[in-house]
């Protein structure tokens, strides 16, 4: 298994670094050429690979959390739109609320077709709350700069609430007697709510500043930046670390020392005092190699998901669960959250659709199974949760471009006002 992965892996990062330009003209996001392939060389092709979910949660865990870590401090280092509630308004609204009415519909729409008790139907949303900033690139931020108020609202959900989904996680692993959560849920609302996620934010912010400090110091000494990847991984893992220590959530905290790096650069960078040697596009490397990083990662998730397809339970219940997750709970948390003087009509339509699910849930799974659910529960949760990704990939995959594009022409021929 081990001589087929490194095969596979490196056929398929060869042919990526030399067809990369036609897979940009393709009308297909790169996620479903992935999944394809790791369906083909799976047990429904040509079986170079025999990955079952459930029996490879240890490892995946361990797979999915480096590539959420990457994927989040990259999105941070992405959003250069200052922090203000109003220009925030969007994504806050999606990542608080939001979150709260998709996990609830997702359970109500489980209660429907699946046979699960009830904490784990909360458990089951809880999974699938978080949307991926990556997988449909084409609706994510292009570049740094780019203030288009939609790519910017879908990239900074997924950012936030890939780490605002572990209250709902722990409540309902509380719920299932694998978390302690208190009499009435006292210890889960102080210290899994509360307190980890202000201290996650604060954390996570207080370093990424420091970090941009030193940055900023070191070039004024005459020194330029150099060995980005190191810095990027060093934060990454010193954030994570760190949060883990007081109790904190890693997630939250990494995408905080992400946007406060590249905040702190903003800043500094308008100041007046003369720098010997300006470096001033070290973001934009950090950036450039935090993207490749990501993309590596993104590319052996999707073929592991691909590859464990023919492992899951293709039942017509859960095949409906998994389009009614698309259809149903994700428009409805964003016409219940998302009201139209924050954004037209027309946007709230495409964060209405563009609800993707990812890597993000992958890891939730695996860190709900390997905290001890098992039998029937958990291969339930894991065909669940396996197809709706697959879904959401196939379906947003294939409709980003068409309707991103048809999107780009109407705001062109509309007179420009701010950021919207």
């Amino acid at each position: 298994m081990h001589i087929a992965w490194f095969v596979l892996v490196g056929t398929v990062l060869i042919a990526m670094a030399f067809s990369g330009h036609l897979v940009k003209r393709l009308p297909l996001s790169p996620a479903i050429l992935y999944l394809g392939v790791g369906a083909l060389v799976g047990p429904l092709g040509a079986r170079m690979l025999d990955l079952s979910p459930q029996d490879s949660m240890p490892w995946l865990e361990l797979l999915t959390e480096v590539a959420v870590l990457i994927t989040l401090f990259t999105v941070g280092m992405r959003l250069r739109v200052p922090f203000s509630l109003s220009a925030w308004a969007v994504p806050l609204r999606l990542a608080t609320a939001g979150m709260v009415i998709t996990t609830a519909c997702i359970a109500l729409t489980g209660w429907l077709l699946l046979d699960l008790p009830w904490p784990a139907l909360l458990l089951l949303g809880a999974i699938l709350s978080p949307t991926d900033p990556v997988l449909a690139s084409e609706v994510q931020i292009r570049h740094p700069d780019d203030r288009d108020g939609l790519r910017f609202s879908l990239t900074a959900e997924g950012g936030l609430n890939d780490g605002m989904a572990f209250p709902g996680v722990m409540l309902a692993l509380g719920l299932m007697g694998l978390h302690e959560i208190g009499d009435m849920g006292w210890r889960w609302l102080a210290i899994d709510v509360v307190w980890a996620v202000s201290s996650s934010l604060l954390l996570g912010w207080l370093c990424g500043y420091a970090v941009g400090r030193s940055v900023h110091a070191l070039r004024q000494s005459g020194h330029a930046l150099e060995a980005e990847e190191f810095l990027a991984f060093g934060v990454i893992a010193l954030v994570y670390g760190a949060a883990l220590a007081i109790h904190a959530y890693g997630f939250l905290a990494v995408f905080a020392a992400g946007a406060a790096l590249s905040y702190c650069e903003r800043a500094l960078r308008a100041d007046k005092i003369p720098v010997p040697h300006q470096d001033g596009a070290h973001s934009s490397r950090l950036i450039h190699f935090s993207a490749q990083s990501e993309h590596l990662a993104e590319v052996a998730i999707v073929l592991i998901i691909g590859a464990s397809l023919a492992s899951v339970d293709w039942h017509w219940a859960t095949v409906a669960f998994a389009l009614l997750v698309m259809v149903v709970a994700r428009p409805v948390s964003v016409l219940a959250t998302v009201p139209l003087r924050l954004i037209d009509q027309p946007q709230r339509r495409l964060v209405a659709w563009f609800g993707i699910r990812g890597v993000g849930s992958v890891y939730y799974l695996a860190y709900a199974i390997n905290h001890g659910i098992d039998g029937t529960v958990a291969r339930t949760l894991t065909s669940a949760v396996m197809i709706t990704i697959f879904t959401s990939i196939l379906a947003h995959g294939i409709t980003a471009t068409p309707l991103m594009s048809r999107y780009m022409r109407l705001r062109r021929r509309q007179p420009k006002s701010g950021s919207s």
